[in-house]
Parts: C-alpha cells; structure tokens; sequence
C-alpha cells in the first residue's frame, strides 16, 4: 500500500511539473506557454491575458460619423466575447436602450515567434449605423466578465471645429516616460477626437510585454479616443533569429489583431495604408517600411479625388530627415511632388526622435526668400524617451526650410481644425508650448497662408538641457 500511495504521488508531481510548468498545449494550439489560463503567470500587470478584457481600443475602419471599432484582449479560454452600445444619457440606466453585438475572434499567433510566452484571443466589434455627432455609450467583454462603459462621440456629417492630438515616437521608456506624454496631451486637450501615432509604438515589434506598457500608457484614453496609427520600422522584426540574420522582417503579429483600420488601401498592405474623412480632413496613412511605388500611385489617386478642405497626411520615416546622418531620398522623390502637387496641408511623421518643423526652400535667383505661402509644412516630432542629435545642416541638404527643432525633448501637439483655418500647437510634455503657427486657406490659392505664432522660448538642445547619456 505504502508503494502505490508514493507511486500516485510520484505520478501526480510528475504532472503538474509537464504539464503546469512547462504549460504543454494540445496538437495544433498556436502558443508557447499555458492552454488559455494565462492568468496564473507571474508579470507585469497587463502582460498575460486574463478572462476579463483588457488592452481596449477604438479604432475606426469605415465613417467616423456612423460607424467605430473596438478590440480587446482575452486569454485563449474566451472563444466569444460580446459588446453592448446605447445612446449615451445623463440617466444610469441608459444601458436599458443597448444593443448587444458578438465578437469576431483572432487567435493571437504567438506561435511564430521564439520564446514568446502568451496565448491570447483578440475580439473585435464593429458598430455600424449610428447617429452623427451623437454621443455613444459602450462596454465590451462577456458574463461576469465586463469593462467599464466608456463614451464616444460619433463625427459630423458638416464641416464643423474639432481637435487632435499627434504623437511621434512612443518606442523607448513607453509606461514610465510616454505615458508623460499621452496623458498630458489628453489633459490639455480632453476634447480632442482621436489620436495621430507616427510609428514606432514599441521597440520590438512582436515583444507582448512591451504592447503592454503602450495599453497601461493610454490607459482610458485610448479606450475612448479612436487611435490612426502607422506602423514605423520597430513594428517590423524577423519571427525567428535566422529571419532576423537574413534581414526578413514581418509586421507585428500584434498590429492587425489589435487596430481595426479602414480596409482601403493598396493590396497586401491592409491596415498600414489608408485613408479617413472627418469633418472636412482627409487623414492619409502611409506605410514607410514596404512597397513605396505601389503606395505612390495609390496615393495619387486618394489626393485627386478628394472632397475635403483640409488634407493631412502621416508616415513614420520623414520627408525630410532632422537627424544626424539620415536621408530619405526614395520617400522624398515619390511623396513630395505629390504633397506639393494636390497642396497636402501638414505631413506628420517621427523616427528621428528629435523636433523640427518647416517647409520646402523657395530658391529665387540662388537667394533663399521665406515664402509665407509655401505650402506643405513638415513636422518630425518625438513623444517617447529616446533622443537623437539634430543633423548639422538641417533640412537644407533636402531642399527644406527648417523653421524650428529640438533636441532632447519630449513634446506632443494638439491640431485646431476649422473650415478655414488649422491652428498647430507643439507642447513639451511638461505643458510647456514650444511652437505654434496657424495655416490659412486662401481664397482661390492652393497654398495656404502660414503665420508664425511667436513663442518667447529658448530653443531646446544638448547643450543646455539635462544630460541624455
């Protein structure tokens, strides 16, 4: 008796070190850690999935003024989720009107990647045929399992005033140092409507723990302002070190299963290129990381057939570079001529972790004239911690005009839109505004009207701010 009792015993220890620890999966479950129950690992909070959703975002992929998407995140037990919708009220039981929609379900595919250590399910709801300009209630999960409601304003059909925020460079220091940024830009501009990510969100593309801290980082913000995101060259890395060694590179197995993006863009780049309408503005979203020509000509085509007033456009690498030692001549000989061209407003873009701003030179009998009708300004900012040296010469190896920079600062900008008039607004992540000027539409004129808003602050460098090293 006594040998059976220490057999059995031997037996279940046996078990829970295979099969507790080392987490094995059934044939075919696409993950390399627990069957579903994530929960019980030991990490960050907001690492490993549980029952309850976590990593929420509102995303849009069709007409911000009848329709958003959300996505969340569960562990792999959760083969369905639901959300429900009403029209927002003052009155708490405003739930009493909602609707109730399933969710679709991705399997995350961690099993890719070596040593990636999560199975997860993403959801994913879209709501379609509301209202314009109504404010919306939702929350998302399934029994017993719920988020808090969150509130949405759906866009309007007009022309009417409204604000953004854009940020460059999450990618280094994203829960203790962005974090600064994105809710100090929410706090100066609690009304803005969505928010612009010029790329590098993180800085290992498939790394989960980092997705982590972005969705800890925004925290409610990003569950009730809808996010346009492009994805930078850290969204891209080899699934396997022998992809790495041969310099193949994949998108994020974390982008598509958690954005929802508009499905109109070129094929084989869905939802890293595409456009929006809001308001009056067409929002393009470029891809700077793959297939440049065919980009080209599909943006072409967006930039002709454009309704709007107002035209922004945003990619991660920039036009024109502001870092020491960078240059993009394949994006600016494609993409500039087009700006210029169908008269793009403002092009927001990151990946040199510096601040600079301005607009191409205007060369008159070799004397460089500032223009205050020069059209397209460019816009190269950095949100996270990460810091580079400005280039010694600026953008005038590029045929730019920079008309403001810094060093070793991180800022956020906030974006003023109005049927005539777009007012930008640069702020470091201490509230302090660094940059400002208004665009002018001029009546008759593709270029607008640039006027310098004074701002009485010394221009930030290496020199004379805390030491980055």
């Amino acid at each position: 008796m006594k040998h059976s009792i220490a057999f059995t015993i031997s037996l279940i220890f046996i078990y829970i070190v295979f099969f507790g620890i080392y987490g094995c999966s059934p044939a075919g479950e696409e993950n390399n850690s627990t069957h579903g129950h994530n929960h019980t690992h030991q990490g960050e909070p907001g690492e490993y999935p549980t029952q309850y959703p976590d990593r929420i975002n509102v995303t849009w992929n069709g007409d911000p003024a009848t329709s958003f998407a959300v996505t969340w995140r569960t562990d792999s037990t959760i083969e369905q989720g639901q959300a429900h919708i009403a029209p927002a009220t003052p009155a708490p039981q405003f739930y009493r009107n909602a609707n109730t929609f399933d969710s679709e379900v991705t399997r995350l595919k961690a099993g890719k990647i070596e040593g990636a250590g999560v199975s997860a399910n993403y959801h994913t709801v879209v709501f379609e045929g509301l209202k314009p300009n109504t404010l919306y209630a939702y929350k998302v999960g399934h029994d017993g399992h719920w988020s808090e409601w969150f509130q949405i304003r759906t866009a309007s059909k007009e022309q009417e005033p409204f604000s953004f925020i854009y940020v460059g460079d999450a990618q280094n220091g994203i829960l203790s140092h962005w974090s600064r940024s994105i809710r100090t830009a929410y706090a100066e501009e609690p009304k803005a409507r969505f928010v612009v990510h010029a790329g590098d969100l993180v800085n290992r593309a498939h790394r989960n723990v980092e997705w982590g801290r972005w969705n800890r980082a925004g925290a409610f913000i990003q569950s009730k302002l809808p996010g346009i995101a492009v994805p930078g060259n850290h969204e891209y890395e080899g699934y396997t070190e022998e992809q790495d060694e041969k310099d193949i590179e994949n998108l994020s197995i974390h982008w598509r299963p958690q954005f929802e993006f508009p499905l109109n863009g070129p094929e084989g780049l869905e939802e890293t290129v595409y456009y929006l309408d809001y308001q009056g503005m067409r929002i393009i979203a470029l891809n700077t990381n793959e297939q440049i020509d065919k980009q080209t000509r599909w943006l072409e085509k967006v930039l002709q057939d454009n309704p709007n007033r107002w035209t922004v456009v945003t990619h991660h690498h920039p036009i024109y570079s502001s870092a020491e030692g960078r240059n993009n001549e394949k994006l600016r000989s494609s993409w500039q001529p087009l700006y210029k061209k169908y008269g793009v407003d403002l092009v927001m873009q990151g990946h040199d972790h510096t601040y600079a701003r301005g607009q191409t030179r205007n060369i008159t009998g070799g004397v460089n004239v500032k223009d205050p009708s020069s059209g397209t300004v460019y816009v190269n900012s950095v949100s996270g911690a990460k810091m580079y040296d400005l280039g010694e010469k600026g953008w005038k190896s590029f045929g730019g005009e920079m008309q403001r920079s810094a060093e070793n600062t991180q800022l956020y900008q906030i974006v003023h839109v109005s049927r005539d008039t777009m007012k930008y607004r640069a702020y470091t992540v201490t509230g302090e505004l660094y940059d400002a000027f208004d665009l002018l539409q001029q009546e008759g004129q593709k270029s607008n009207k640039m006027v310098e808003k004074t701002v009485e602050v010394q221009q930030r460098s290496f020199d004379n701010t805390i030491t980055y090293d």
